[in-house]
Parts: structure tokens; sequence; C-alpha cells
């Protein structure tokens, strides 16, 4: 697999490293969605873990599922991906129980609110079943461990150096976020305005909106903001879907080379877009290493090396050695700017 477990020293060359701490985290769950892929298990004594992304069919949540399987193969587990079509608060649920009813080892889940699946999720705890978050957390009672890709003051900041220097720091920005409950957009957009309000004044958010997730939704929502404000400099789409929903429009407009866009994407996603002169530059971790890290994590609490305490450690592969900190989280690495120079460089 080609990530960024394989080329970190191409990225420390070619990409720009946002010097913050970061984080990452997983959470699982089974039964239907997807269908299940086994992994190498050898039968009773493998580990099951199920990967619950927001939703199916969303290419960032594609590579993190394609790390978590990596991962489980490797450790000779059981794998599978359940999931909503939609990225809706409760739509997350039936498969939590489901994975309950079925006694998986550990569910590895991207929650799609932080509170609305807590009642589920002790459920599975109930059965025995290790809860682990990745992406978006939820409320950290209702979990076990929480892989977090980044901070959320090192991924807001990241995002608001970037539109500041492509928009010559003054003008109208706007959000173009996923779900109104999703956590960890909530957690940024936040700390965007913070850091708007504190280191650039000329900047002024006019607006944020809601793509949930949904390629057309987010391509329509793009279209209505450009409408409603006319004096609009630029940008910021904090979801792989929506930024890469607002360059496909901006690509074909008149606002081609007039409004500036980033935000969070994925190379394969956003490459034609770069390579045409719609975006200048956006940021991302590895999901791929994400859903690596989530389902190593996910073993070492099912087969009991860790329990989730402060100071705990595990091996993650040739990820290597990680510990838990503060809260039960785990700190994956740093983003990175993507660019014309080196998006050729990376493919997934």
């Amino acid at each position: 697999m080609f990530g960024f477990r394989k080329s970190r020293a191409l990225l420390g060359a070619a990409a720009l490293t946002i010097g913050v701490a970061l984080v990452a985290s997983g959470c699982t769950a089974t039964g239907g969605g997807a269908g299940g892929e086994g992994g190498g298990g050898d039968g009773g004594d493998a580990v099951s873990v199920t990967f619950l992304p927001k939703n199916l069919g969303n290419p960032y949540f594609d590579t993190s599922s394609k790390g978590g399987k990596a991962a489980v193969e490797e450790f000779g587990g059981t794998f599978d991906e359940v999931g909503p079509t939609e990225a809706s608060p409760t739509s997350q649920v039936q498969y939590i129980q489901t994975a309950a009813q079925q006694g998986v080892n550990a569910l590895v889940i991207s929650a799609n609110d932080p509170s609305a699946l807590c009642d589920a999720l002790e459920e599975a705890r109930s059965a025995g079943t290790k809860i682990v978050t990745f992406d978006s957390d939820t409320d950290p009672e209702c979990r076990d461990l929480f892989i977090n890709q980044a901070t959320a003051e090192g991924i807001a900041k990241a995002q608001v150096d970037l539109i500041a220097e492509q928009i010559g720091d003054a003008g109208e920005v706007a959000v173009l976020s996923a779900s109104a409950n999703a956590t960890n957009q909530n957690a940024w957009i936040e700390l965007m305005k913070t850091e708007l309000e504190e280191n650039h004044p000329d900047i002024t958010l006019v607006d944020t909106v809601y793509g949930d997730d949904d390629d057309q939704k987010s391509f329509d929502q793009t279209a209505a903001l450009l409408q409603s404000h006319p004096n609009l400099k630029g940008i910021i789409s904090p979801t792989t879907v929506g930024i890469a929903a607002a360059a496909r429009y901006l690509s074909t407009s008149e606002f081609k080379g007039k409004v500036a866009l980033t935000g969070l994407g994925t190379p394969n996603q956003m490459r034609e877009y770069v390579e045409d002169g719609t975006v200048t530059a956006f940021a991302l971790w590895n999901p791929e290493d994400l859903g690596f890290l989530a389902a190593y994590a996910a073993k070492a609490l099912a087969d009991g090396t860790i329990t989730g305490e402060e100071g705990d450690t595990f091996e993650a592969g040739d990820l290597g050695e990680f510990e838990v900190g503060e809260g039960a989280s785990v700190l994956l690495g740093e983003p990175f700017v993507f660019n014309a120079e080196n998006i050729g460089d990376f493919d997934f």
C-alpha cells in the first residue's frame, strides 16, 4: 500500500510540516452495511475488528478503512466494515447494536454525534466490545480510546494560515463544513474563529454552511455561498467531501482563480484541481495511517496489552510505538500541506 507509512522521508522533504502536536483515533461496529472481508485470522482466537465510518462511499473513509484492513491482516485478525450511506447523528446506532450482538472484539468508529451514540456504545462495551473512536470522537466516557488525527488547534491554525496566505490576509471567507453535529468539524470551526479574531483582524468569516458530507449538497452549498456573498474571497472546507465538491464547482465557474479554496482533502481527490489552478494548497494527515493505527490500538485493547490508561504503550506495526496520553487519546503525527510541487508524489 502506498501511504505516509511508505513515504515519510519523501513527505518531510516535499511537504510543509505544520508544527503542532497531533492525535489519532478509531472506533468500530458491525452488521448490515458493507460486506465483511476476513483478514488473516486463523479461527476463534483471532481478534475481530469492525470499522464503522461516518458513512460509506466517502473517499476519506475508504482510505482509512484500507489502512485498518491492512493492519488487521498483518496481525492475523478478522476485519469488517459497515455503516450508513448518510452521515446523520443516529444512523450508526443499528451497526453498533449489531456489533454487540455478534460479539465483535473491537469496534472502531468515527462518530457522527458526540452524545447520540453513547447508549448504544455502552451496550456494546457491556457486551465486551472495546470501543475505539477515530477522526471524530464521542464524549470520552462513551469509549475506551480515541485515536486523533491531529489536535484541533493545529488543524484549525493550518487551515486559517493557508487561506490567509492565499487571499492576502484580508477579505471575506466562509466555511463549508460536513454535518452540523460533527464533533471534529465544530471544534475546528470554533478554533478557526478564535484564530481569525486573534491573528487575522482583516479577515471576516461571513458564513458557515453544511454539506452533510454529501457531494451534491456540498456542490450546491458552494454555489449558494458565492451567490449570497458576492465579495467572498475564500472558502475553507475542513472535510474531504466538501473540498472536492467545492473545487468541482469552482473549476468550471467564473470564480475560478478569484475565490480561493483550501481545507482538508486527499491528493487523489484534489490532484486535478491543483493541476488546473483551481486550488493552490490544502492540508491533511494520512487517513490510511489513521486507520492502520486505530486497528492496532483496537487489538491492543482487545488482547489486554493496554487498558487505555495514560502512559500505556503499544506497537503499531511499522508506524512504531505509541503512548496513550491524557483523556485516553493517542497521537498520530503531523498534517502536511499539498500543492502543485508535491501532489504528484502521493497516491491516496
